[in-house]
């Protein structure tokens, strides 16, 4: 009797245009009302749920017009200019890469190098790779580095020393390993005395 009237209704409803959901389809319902409404099931391929990564976290760039952009130039090379002009950007800084390492410096700043440099106590030099000067409102950066004839930055060897003895010791207990090593670095000291930048921008 029951199985008679399961198959009576199945086919009234057949007659009426309409069909059972399959297993799948009850359980793409219960996981996803929205699409299982009205939405077929190949378009559940496209469908991807809004979530906090779904657009990056910062804001997004405005493209700005090429013309927009060198006139932008214009205007911060022409405020830079007569900042210099009128001398008014304050204690310069920069950042030189010498000895094989980089050294944010100033006017009158002290230097220790771990090497000696081809050079005697009280010589003056001119430390040729700047990477960056700048000021109070302005700052320059180079790519990779700034030409000579805009910055100028000089240094005079203080004093050519060594280290103090440094000792590394290696031992193993129960094995008679002992080795003893004691290293002395060479060091030279620099003090900056100019750090100085030309008059305009070419």
């Amino acid at each position: 009797m029951a199985l008679t009237l399961r198959r009576a209704f199945r086919s009234g409803w057949r007659l009426c245009g309409n069909t059972f959901p399959s297993p799948l389809q009850t359980r793409i319902g219960f996981l996803f009302p929205a699409v299982s409404g009205h939405q077929s099931i190949s378009h559940l391929t496209r469908y991807v749920p809004e979530t906090s990564l779904s657009r990056p976290p910062w804001p997004e760039v405005p493209i700005i017009d090429p013309m927009e952009e060198v006139k932008q130039h214009q205007e911060v090379v022409q405020k830079i200019n007569s900042s210099l002009a009128s001398r008014e950007y304050g204690r310069l800084f920069a950042v030189v890469h010498f000895a094989s390492r980089q050294w944010k410096i100033t006017n009158e700043d002290l230097i220790l190098i771990e090497n000696h440099i081809d050079a005697d106590c009280g010589d003056r030099i001119r430390l040729e790779k700047v990477l960056l000067i700048g000021g109070e409102d302005f700052t320059l950066i180079g790519r990779p580095l700034l030409s000579g004839d805009l910055v100028r930055v000089e240094a005079t060897v203080i004093e050519k020393t060594e280290s103090s003895p440094k000792v590394c010791m290696r031992f193993w207990r129960r094995h008679r390993y002992q080795r003893k090593r004691i290293i002395i670095q060479p060091q030279t000291l620099l003090r900056i005395n100019t750090v100085e930048i030309a008059p305009s921008l070419s």
